[in-house]
């Protein structure tokens, strides 16, 4: 995996900079910035994980499935001392440790490997019933998923089972950038209340609103957030 640091190297305001290091015709640029603000609040206000519990049973596991244009995703982790910095420009390199997809065995803090839309959320109720399975109620299991990968049929089975199935471990954020194709009666968060989620839906640069929004009480009921936001070019 690649070297930790001890620290968080930078704060919010430094994200454009390290997100900068990163080059190439696989940046993603606009899908990667639609992210950004998820990301900070989940990592600088809510995720119980550091890069010194990364490996941790009791820590906080977060699930990138919105796995194309991970640049977001790495500056934060660089940000919050999970990877150096130094490590960026070297993005999706033969040799770098940071490639178009997020890789678990090459990057400290990434839960799982992800770029193959959709296979995220159905993960995140796995990981939930293996917790549980281990007698682990403490920790959380955050997965940030795009709107268009509720597309994919295995959202919608892992969507359909977590509700009734009471995994109130289990947080989703939506980043609603209105680049689904298919619509659905009353929008996104109407179909996750429809399967027994708790559900809010917020402005996805708002920090407050998203902080409050991810830190709401929902005993016996997943936890969906919302987060509409228009692509930052």
């Amino acid at each position: 995996m690649t070297n930790t640091t001890t620290a968080p190297a930078s704060g919010y305001r430094d994200l454009p900079r390290l997100m900068s290091l990163m080059t190439g015709d696989e940046k993603h640029g606009p899908a990667a910035t639609s992210t950004l603000d998820a990301l900070w609040v989940l990592y600088d206000r809510v995720l119980r994980v550091t890069p010194e519990t990364a490996d941790a049973p009791v820590r906080d596991r977060f699930l990138l499935s919105k796995g194309h244009g991970p640049t977001a995703y790495y500056a934060v982790l660089a940000a919050r001392g999970f990877i150096d910095e130094g490590v960026l420009t070297g993005f999706g390199s033969y040799d770098s440790p940071l490639g178009h997809h997020p890789d678990r065995m090459l990057v400290t803090g990434v839960e799982i490997g992800s770029g193959s839309l959709g296979h995220g959320l159905p993960l995140a109720v796995g990981n939930v019933l293996g917790l549980r399975a281990q007698g682990l109620r403490e920790p959380r299991v955050w997965v940030l998923t795009g709107d268009a990968e509720l597309d994919e049929g295995s959202n919608h089975e892992a969507i359909a089972y977590a509700g009734p199935a009471g995994l109130d471990q289990l947080h989703t954020v939506v980043i609603d950038n209105a680049s689904a194709t298919y619509g659905r009666p009353g929008g996104i968060a109407e179909r996750f209340a429809t399967a027994g989620w708790s559900v809010d839906s917020v402005d996805g640069r708002d920090h407050e609103a998203l902080y409050a929004a991810f830190t709401a009480p929902h005993p016996g009921r997943p936890r969906a957030v919302v987060a509409r936001v228009a692509p930052k070019h």
